[in-house]
């Protein structure tokens, strides 16, 4: 409101207070006032008007603050109505043995055990080795295994894996000499599943295998080492490729892809909002040289990203983003999961499992609606073909179900980790485990 019309407010209330204390007044002095006065009711009536519309714009505020509260909490509910948190103890002690080091436990542990716990395995196969830290249980929990296969593109992995799996596979057989565990480490990506089985025995074929597993993280001795360039934290080269003997590099397509394709780099593989400015300056960067090293990345990233959003977080995500999305291209990582999901499936027995732990929204996404491209069920059947949450047939990690022609999705949504164990682990918070049950 202008001081003007405060200022007529205060005289027309003057006007009226002093109209009030001398009744007596005369008629020339009211009609000398009257202008005065009226001019002066009109800028209170004006003013009250102000406040009523003032009034009337907070409750309507209010009323959108109230409506965007109840939509955050509609949708933090529906976030958290699409996974189902693991309920299952978390056994720290017993799980630690299967670590590659004192303080690392492979990722969801008990939750992969109780997946295959009801089933013979008789074959199995872990395509991504790591460590070897979940098929070391696996087979620790499975005494009829007799064919083991893993997988792992990373040489140092799979040196690690391949010498532990030796280990467990002697002290298995010399514990009985009646038992016969056979196993089989390739240094290679798991797209190459089909011909892998093939070579170790064809008729694994024909069989299939009763329980495969894919943990699409990435393993602690990949980030911790600054050579491979996967860190955000640590000074190192542009390579980021999970295969050391592949051409591809961070540093490429950094350095001499097409600005567009940059763009949507980070836009498709690493959602980040800002991939226009980043984009710009990547592309500006090679006047100068280019980038080659991580830190030269994670300092431009800086450079872009406003000290007001998050502060030191905030950059931090927003590289983090930037090196998954690099990650991902540099490996093709999207295609070859989708590929190699159907390839999976095509190799399990009948009632064999493929259980697939995903660590960001990409891969679920993917496993997810390959997974339902698989059994044959549209979206739009999804609730008719969800199984009764009480049906006492179901193992009791098992929550809803959805059949289809080709098989039973055990995991209507996804089985997160424990509150045990994202406290324990940090890196956890983000995985998904999602498995398929063929007929």
């Amino acid at each position: 409101m202008s001081s003007h019309a405060i200022t007529a407010a205060t005289a027309a209330t003057a006007a009226v207070k002093q109209l009030l204390l001398h009744r007596s007044s005369t008629l020339p002095l009211l009609h000398y006032n009257h202008r005065h006065i009226s001019s002066s009711l009109l800028a209170v009536a004006s003013y009250s008007s102000a406040l009523s519309s003032s009034t009337r714009n907070k409750k309507k505020l209010n009323r959108k603050d109230n409506s965007a509260s109840s939509t955050r909490r509609a949708l933090t509910d529906s976030v958290v109505k699409r996974r189902t948190r693991s309920d299952k103890k978390f056994d720290e002690d017993n799980f630690r043995q299967f670590g590659d080091t004192g303080t690392h436990i492979p990722v969801m542990l008990g939750e992969v055990l109780e997946v295959f716990d009801s089933r013979k395995l008789h074959s199995f196969v872990d395509c991504t080795l790591g460590a070897a830290g979940h098929s070391s249980a696996i087979i620790q929990a499975h005494p009829e295994i007799q064919t083991y296969v893993g997988l792992d593109c990373d040489p140092v992995a799979h040196e690690k894996a391949k010498t532990k799996i030796d280990t467990i596979q002697a002290a298995t057989n010399s514990r009985d000499s009646t038992f016969d565990l056979k196993t089989h480490t390739f240094l290679r990506n798991f797209k190459h599943i089909r011909s892998t089985l093939s070579e170790v025995d064809e008729k694994l074929l024909i069989s299939g295998i009763d329980g495969i597993l894919m943990d699409l993280g990435m393993s602690s001795m990949q980030v911790n080492n600054a050579n491979r360039g996967f860190s955000v934290l640590c000074d190192g080269p542009l390579d980021m490729r999970m295969d050391p003997q592949a051409s591809l590099t961070a540093e490429d397509i950094l350095n001499s892809w097409p600005e567009a394709e940059i763009g949507q780099i980070l836009r498709d593989y690493g959602e980040e909002n800002n991939w226009r400015a980043l984009q710009k300056r990547i592309v500006k960067a090679r006047l100068s040289g280019g980038l080659h090293s991580t830190s030269e990345l994670v300092d431009l990233i800086r450079s872009c990203t406003s000290g007001g959003k998050g502060g030191r977080q905030g950059w931090i995500k927003t590289a983090t983003r930037v090196f998954q999305a690099l990650r991902i291209a540099v490996n093709d990582e999207l295609k070859t999961l989708e590929s190699s999901l159907y390839d999976c499936y095509r190799c399990l027995a009948p009632g064999g499992r493929l259980a697939v732990i995903s660590f960001h929204s990409l891969e679920d996404r993917i496993v997810k609606q390959t997974f339902l491209n698989i059994i044959n069920t549209g979206l739009t059947d999804e609730n008719k073909n969800v199984d009764s949450e009480n049906d006492d047939e179901k193992e009791a990690w098992v929550k809803q179900m959805i059949h289809g022609a080709g098989g039973v999705i055990l995991t209507k949504r996804p089985v997160t980790p424990s509150e045990d164990e994202e406290k324990l682990n940090v890196r956890c918070r983000s995985a998904k485990l999602r498995v398929i049950q063929r007929h």
